[in-house]
């Protein structure tokens, strides 16, 4: 008994860690759109983040959990021994929170999907076996992180070279985003709405069929539409500013988009990256009341919301280091280019979170970004800062894997 309060106790210390570190690092990456474009201040973007990632968390967070807990350590190999299980999932998780606390001390945008992945693998490698690796399910994951950044960018170009031809190079931008704009604020709004019903209510207990969705949905986005719209309607054209920034009232309009699409790139990131804190966090707990490896549980809505609690305290302690160095060096922002590249990476994080991929949420904005970047010309990116960020990415999964395999031995040490 004492045994199992010892592994709970420190599963959830170890998940509040990783949750903090995914807040510091990661989430900064998803309000750094809003932030490098003016659309929202530092202190506007944590509220939201606050808000949407705690509500993605806690209702939409369960599904992309099932896949880290048991799709990639083969729980058969651990039936015998399921305290290895419990010493690898802890090992996991403070090596993860470590390596994110270390990248955001030096401001690096890594991937804590990464983190976490490579920690299990180190540990499940040398701590049991290389067997004990399902490495077809660690193949499809690492196809996700090529194909998301691909996906994200690939929306990104076509949504912002819509918004270049639809409203900024035509002779009356202004009145063009009027009417163009609350049809974006629909698609927005539609997609959010969406899979929140579909994958997030059922975690609370409210079953929702499928048609009835789509038509919730749809009246909601519309609602969210028209208010838009009526806010739009009565942004007056600033003569003033706009003889220095041509199109200044123009990225004025989307600067209210932005904080739909802000608000829905939080809830989307919540809702995936969640996973990474409290997946193995729900699998040292199922086998400590249980004993067995591999016993079927719901993850306990306690544990998502530590999970979602954990990652607002480090966006609002350590964030804005982050969201300082990634908001604009990639390429220059403004509230229509954020735009495009938030809905670009909110629609994939959205999509992959339905299916149950783990993706990373920071490939999958950079992705957006670059897409966004692409539309205007390769000259509007600074490859400088690209190669660096790439070679973070490359770092993150052995440094994670190391770090898992000395804490793994260490508790293996320790641990009754």
């Amino acid at each position: 008994m004492d045994a199992q309060f010892v592994y709970i106790g420190l599963a959830a210390l170890f998940g509040i860690f990783m949750a903090w570190g995914i807040g510091a690092n990661d989430v900064a990456n998803a309000m750094a759109t809003s932030v490098g474009s003016r659309a929202l201040t530092i202190k506007q973007a944590i509220l939201v983040a606050a808000v949407f990632e705690f509500l993605g968390a806690v209702l939409a967070g369960g599904e992309v959990t099932s896949t880290i807990r048991k799709g990639i350590v083969d729980a058969d190999l651990l039936s015998g021994t399921p305290e290895l299980l419990v010493y690898g999932m802890l090992a996991s998780l403070l090596a993860a929170g470590t390596w994110l606390l270390i990248a955001s001390r030096s401001g690096w945008p890594v991937s804590t999907t990464h983190s976490i992945v490579g920690a299990i693998v180190g540990f499940a490698a040398v701590g049991i076996g290389i067997d004990a690796v399902k490495w077809s399910q660690v193949g499809t994951i690492v196809m996700s992180w090529v194909a998301s950044p691909l996906t994200a960018g690939f929306i990104a170009f076509l949504i912002f070279s819509s918004v270049q031809r639809l409203i900024l190079s035509r002779e009356d931008p202004l009145k063009q985003a009027k009417r163009y704009v609350p049809v974006y604020m629909f698609l927005a709004a539609f997609t959010i709405t969406l899979v929140t019903i579909l994958k997030g209510l059922k975690h609370v207990g409210l079953e929702i069929s499928v048609a009835n969705a789509y038509v919730l949905a749809i009246v909601i986005a519309f609602g969210i539409a028209v208010i838009g719209a009526i806010v739009i309607r009565r942004i007056e054209p600033d003569k003033k500013m706009e003889k220095s920034q041509h199109f200044y009232t123009v990225e004025r309009v989307f600067a209210v988009l932005m904080v739909i699409t802000a608000c829905g790139m939080a809830f989307a990131h919540g809702s995936n990256d969640v996973a990474n804190a409290i997946g193995p966090v729900a699998a040292v707990i199922s086998v400590a009341q249980s004993g067995l490896v591999g016993a079927k549980s719901t993850v306990p809505i306690w544990v998502l919301i530590i999970g979602g609690g954990g990652i607002v305290i480090g966006l609002a302690t350590y964030g804005r280091h982050v969201i300082a160095t990634v908001g604009e060096k990639i390429t220059q922002l403004t509230p229509s280019r954020g735009f495009a590249a938030e809905l670009a990476a909110g629609a994939t994080i959205v999509i992959a979170s339905g299916t149950g991929i783990p993706i990373s949420t920071t490939h999958t904005l950079v992705g957006a970004v670059l897409g966004v970047g692409l539309a205007r010309g390769i000259e509007a990116i600074d490859l400088r800062v690209v190669g660096r960020i790439l070679i973070s990415w490359v770092v993150t999964i052995p440094a994670g894997a190391i770090l898992a395999i000395l804490f793994f031995f260490v508790f293996k040490t320790i641990l009754p």
